[in-house]
Parts: C-alpha cells; structure tokens; sequence
C-alpha cells in the first residue's frame, strides 16, 4: 500500500513589479479617467483599456522608453480613449433620440463620485467634486493631474500636448477659480470648512 502523496506547501508567489507599480499608481490612474468620462464604469473601462494598450506595446517590444515613460503614456492614452468614448456615447444617444427609444439611457444629469472618501466629509467631498465639475475642463484635468496624480508641470504638459508654463498657468489659474468659488459656497453656508 502506498502511502498518501501530501501536496507541497508553497509559499504565496511575490507580487510582480508591474503589480506594484500599478498598485502605486492605479489609484491616481483611476482619478484621473474620472475626471474624463461621465461614469465611474466607463472610467474604469477607459483605464483598463490603457493598461492593455501599453502591455501590448510592451509584449510587442513597440514602446519607446522604460517604466518612467508608462505614466505620461498611460494620462494621454486614457485622455484619448475618453475622447473617443464621448463621442460614440455622444452619437449614440442622439441615434437613439432621433428613434425615440431612450430607454437604455439613465438619468443624464447623475454624477458618480471622483473621490473615494469613508470619512464624514462627504459634504466637503460633493462640494468639491461640483465645483471640480464646473471648472473649464483645461483646468480641472491640471489640477487633478497635479494635486491627486503628483505629476510634474513637465509630465503634464507632455501628457496633455502644451508647454510646462501653460500646464503652470492653468494649474495656477484653475486654483484660483476653484478658491472663489469654494469660498463663495463657504460664505453662503453651503460649505462649513
């Protein structure tokens, strides 16, 4: 009689480097894609879409540079995917429109939240995600980049396609507007910070 075989314990495999850098920035990734698309699926569609586009580049051996280049790559590619998903939304919609079948479509006016938050804050979150939303889109997308992305004037600028002064300026420039506007919210109330 043979005795029973026991399988081998093994020890848990170490995360891969990629895991890692992704774990690092996904978060800052997924913020960012928020901000581009109009709902927190498509946003994480639109990441995942990128991340896939730079792993076949890099299986491929087609991307041009090493593991510093994978996060202005992945802000534009995401920025460009949520352009292009707009768009289809966009033409979509105004298909379904001209047929008059709106059913698919849920309320147009619902805003999934950018800032994952489990603090009490919630006010302060909502108050900031809107007056975000009201920001031209040149400005916010800076901010966000810089402030939660802890991107570079430089890396902003290659990710966007404009000059580290005018990534500045508008970082500079949408602070400013977001200052007013939240201090207006404070002084009618609205906000208590």
């Amino acid at each position: 009689m043979l005795p029973a075989l026991r399988p081998v314990p093994t020890a848990a495999p170490a995360p891969s480097p990629w895991r890692e850098w992704l774990e690092e920035h996904g978060p800052r990734l997924l913020l960012f894609a928020r901000q581009q698309t109009r709902r927190h699926e498509d946003a994480e569609d639109v990441l995942q879409d990128a991340v896939v586009k730079l792993v076949e580049k890099i299986r491929n051996e087609s991307f041009v540079g090493g593991t510093e280049a994978w996060l202005p790559y992945l802000y534009t590619a995401i920025r460009r995917l949520a352009i292009d998903l707009s768009r289809r939304d966009d033409r979509r919609k105004h298909r379904e429109i001209l047929v008059g079948g709106d059913d698919d479509v849920s309320d147009p006016n619902r805003q999934d939240p950018w800032f994952d938050t489990e603090s009490s804050d919630d006010e302060v979150r909502l108050q900031l995600e809107s007056r975000l939303r009201e920001l031209p889109p040149k400005f916010a997308e800076v901010i966000v980049m810089k402030i939660w992305g802890e991107r570079t004037f430089a890396e902003i600028g290659e990710a966007l396609g404009i000059s580290q002064n005018t990534a500045a300026s508008r970082y500079r420039y949408g602070l400013a507007a977001l200052k007013k506007s939240l201090g207006g919210a404070r002084r009618r109330g609205d906000l208590s910070i």
